[in-house]
């Protein structure tokens, strides 16, 4: 296993990022749970969907996304999100390429996190999980977060 860094995400790191939520998501994702029940959904499917929520969560939140590099590959990341007002800080993403897991950089990436978030005057740091998701709900305990409740999604469609 090589080593890897953590650095801030830049710009051209965006398509990497992307596959590698694809990878990672495909079984523990809303969206992928919606498309098994229903189908895409306005010709898209969850792939794309979720793809184009990073996109979002890297247009607001640019210096707090972070990045895993292996010999100059970026291997995974962590998205965050500041709400200043409520003093916390977000970790609305998290993944890791399935090449490069199990060797600590899921753990490395959210302890970079807490740290940046504290360094924000941030005073509790929020992460969530599906049911589905055993990694997150292994890890997350283990690195101090607190389970405070449980949430069910429920969707509907419209018709087109």
């Amino acid at each position: 296993m090589a080593a890897f860094t953590i650095r801030t995400f830049r710009p051209e790191d965006l398509p990497r990022v992307c596959a590698i939520t694809i990878e990672g998501f495909d079984g523990v994702s809303i969206d992928r749970n919606i498309e098994t029940q229903f189908g895409p959904v306005g010709g898209r499917d969850w792939a794309a969907r979720k793809a184009k929520s990073i996109e979002f969560d890297c247009a607001m939140q640019p210096d707090g996304i972070f990045v895993a590099e292996a010999d100059g590959v970026v291997v995974g990341y962590i998205t965050t999100y500041l709400d200043e007002f409520a003093r916390i800080g977000r970790i609305p993403n998290l993944a890791v390429a399935a090449t490069h897991r199990a060797h600590g950089i899921a753990t490395a990436l959210i302890k970079h996190s807490i740290d940046w978030m504290r360094g924000r005057g941030m005073a509790m740091a929020k992460i969530e999980t599906l049911q589905q998701n055993a990694r997150g709900q292994s890890l997350y305990p283990k690195l101090g977060f607190h389970e405070v409740a449980r949430q069910i999604h429920y969707v509907m469609p419209l018709g087109e």
